[in-house]
């Protein structure tokens, strides 16, 4: 099962005189990440590099910002996905220390600074939910509201119409049989749509 991450952590590693600062956070989209990016730019004025990896959905990117192509964001990436993450930036300030690592060093620098960052970094499991949609009489409003929570279902709306239309999630795992027990409980009285 894929996790994210709660919050940020960091690592830092000294490496042929290069200081390789590493921070691992959750991160929602690109622009998210890009706009953390430009903040540790300017709080690292004289950084030679500034390399990130945003595993996110559609919104994922690999930036080496400078390095050889393939050195240090994809090798980020990487990780994250060998961690089963989702939604987390990896971000890795460099300072040149004058001593050229080459690209296997680069590699294995940025990937042990992402690696460093993750050994503490608190965890969280994500769950896929489902959404779903219901008509039914204005009678069992009452007994469909508690059965959803009960449940853990959030209600994300109500429309009051000739019958009371909801809106509601809930972990996917679970959507099959809150279903079952709503027609049974309701017998047969709620009508389903697909989202």
């Amino acid at each position: 099962m894929s996790s994210s991450l709660t919050g940020p952590c960091h690592s830092e590693l000294l490496i042929k005189k290069s200081r390789f600062i590493g921070c691992v956070e959750p991160m929602a989209d690109r622009a998210g990440a890009q706009a953390r990016v430009a903040a540790l730019r300017q709080a690292h004025p004289a950084a030679a590099h500034v390399c990130w990896a945003l595993l996110a959905g559609g919104h994922s990117a690999a930036v080496d910002d400078g390095e050889p192509s393939g050195t240090a964001g994809r090798p980020m990436l990487d990780v994250l996905r060998h961690q089963d993450l989702e939604g987390v930036l990896a971000t890795v300030v460099r300072y040149y220390g004058g001593v050229k690592l080459g690209a296997g060093g680069l590699v294995r620098a940025y990937t042990d600074a992402v690696a460093q960052a993750l050994l503490d970094a608190p965890r969280i499991p994500l769950q896929t939910l489902s959404t779903l949609h219901c008509s039914l009489p204005y009678a069992l409003e009452g007994h469909v509201r508690r059965q959803l929570s009960a449940a853990g279902a959030q209600l994300l709306g109500v429309e009051h119409a000739s019958l009371v239309h909801m809106q509601f999630c809930l972990p996917a795992s679970a959507a099959e049989a809150l279903i079952r027990q709503l027609n049974e409980s309701c017998h047969g009285q709620l009508a389903w749509f697909h989202p």
